[in-house]
């Protein structure tokens, strides 16, 4: 055995004996904060080592992709990584100071659902009924987005293409700003993640007529899924996954991706999971990589086909 590959063994072997630190590319609160944090306590207690959470938001998280991407290779330093980003910014952005090569999957920790959710001056009650009213009066609704290149814009384009309907973008900055003019009436449709709008569609303000993902939220039991409301080959769920710098140890990364499950698998981890809206949902490094180009060409072509392009 050669010493790199000595090296790299005995490494791996005492793996870890030190603080490992997660890099979140997000501010504190939200899906991947909460994600970041859920994993990290319970993999503490499986691995008997300290978890570090470090917030590096901006650059539409590639302050923190950088950062992770030229940190050493010894599965100290990981990044929470969003389907936002990870998936988006290659294609949307022609320099990026990280690229896909530059990182190597853990695997997937959490998905959380999307909910296609429209004001009730909308004169409809389900999904059915919204997509043909949308078909029957295209350019007549507007949607909002937390922004040009987000996951609400470029879900809602797939979306659009999968309808062959025209409902025109309104951009925002950020859910709060956007989620404020639809409670107003001024835009009709908002699809995005359940925190935004949960509340306000188990009251009335808003109606829920589907979640995007495999099975139903169970904060809306009512609200049914995409496919249960008659609408197929439609999943927009936006992920959290674990990355490494690529070059790190393939022992180590297995290790830790093993480690990941286990504290994913604890009765606890789900019990927090479920208060926040998000669905704990392992996948191993080779299965992630298979749902990352999926998405990298499921997007490409809505994005292609949209015409989006960066603030």
């Amino acid at each position: 055995m050669s010493a790199v590959l000595l090296t790299a063994a005995v490494h791996a072997q005492n793996y870890p004996n030190r603080p490992i630190t997660f890099v979140v590319p997000n501010p504190p609160g939200g899906l991947v904060d909460t994600s970041a944090r859920l994993v990290s306590d319970s993999l503490a207690g499986v691995i008997g080592q300290p978890t570090v959470v470090e917030n590096k938001p901006g650059g539409s998280g590639n302050i923190a992709y950088q950062a992770v991407a030229k940190a050493p290779k010894d599965g100290y330093t990981i990044l929470v990584s969003y389907s936002g980003y990870h998936v988006a910014n290659p294609i949307l952005m022609d320099k990026l100071p990280w690229d896909l090569k530059s990182l190597t999957p853990i695997g997937l920790v959490t998905i959380a659902t999307n909910v296609i959710a429209v004001h009730p001056s909308v004169p409809v009650n389900n999904l059915k009924e919204f997509i043909a009213y949308v078909q029957k009066n295209p350019g007549k609704l507007n949607y909002a987005s937390q922004g040009n290149g987000s996951v609400a814009h470029i879900g809602t384009e797939i979306f659009k293409q999968k309808i062959n309907g025209n409902i025109v973008h309104v951009p925002y900055k950020g859910s709060g700003a956007a989620i404020q003019d639809v409670l107003a009436g001024q835009v009709q449709v908002f699809i995005t993640t359940p925190p935004s709008v949960m509340g306000h569609i188990q009251t009335g303000k808003l109606k829920g007529l589907a979640v995007t993902g495999k099975s139903r939220h169970p904060m809306m039991p009512n609200v049914p899924t995409v496919a249960e409301a008659g609408l197929n080959n439609f999943d927009l769920e936006s992920w959290v996954a674990l990355y490494a710098p690529a070059g790190t140890p393939d022992a180590v990364i297995n290790k830790l991706s093993a480690d990941v499950k286990k504290a994913l698998e604890l009765p606890e981890t789900k019990k927090r999971a479920d208060a926040a809206g998000v669905e704990v949902r392992y996948l191993p490094p080779e299965q992630m990589t298979r749902l990352l180009n999926s998405e990298i060409e499921i997007w490409g072509k809505a994005i292609k086909s949209a015409n989006i392009k960066m603030d």
